[in-house]
């Protein structure tokens, strides 16, 4: 009988809803509550531990878009957009 951490890794993707179109990555770590402050995200950043979309990033200020996926340590975030707040615009 396998345990919950034995087997393989299933990874789960969390969405987390931005109200526009766009955030910038340290915004979206603190809005995911990946971390409390701006320094921590600095740290994160530093230490290389972050991906977007399977890349290595070291800009605090990378913009994201809906459809980004974040990654840190085992902890996957995508960018979603919050419903009612699209681009659409009304027809005519």
């Amino acid at each position: 009988m396998l345990g919950l951490g034995e087997g393989p890794m299933m990874v789960r993707v969390r969405d987390v809803s931005i109200a526009g179109d766009g955030i910038r990555l340290g915004q979206f770590l603190k809005l995911a509550d990946v971390v409390d402050a701006g320094a921590d995200v600095k740290v994160l950043l530093a230490d290389e531990a972050v991906t977007v979309n399977s890349e290595v990033e070291t800009r605090r200020g990378r913009q994201l878009v809906v459809g980004d996926v974040v990654q840190v340590g085992d902890l996957q975030l995508r960018v979603a957009s919050r419903p009612g707040s699209g681009t659409a615009r009304p027809a005519g």
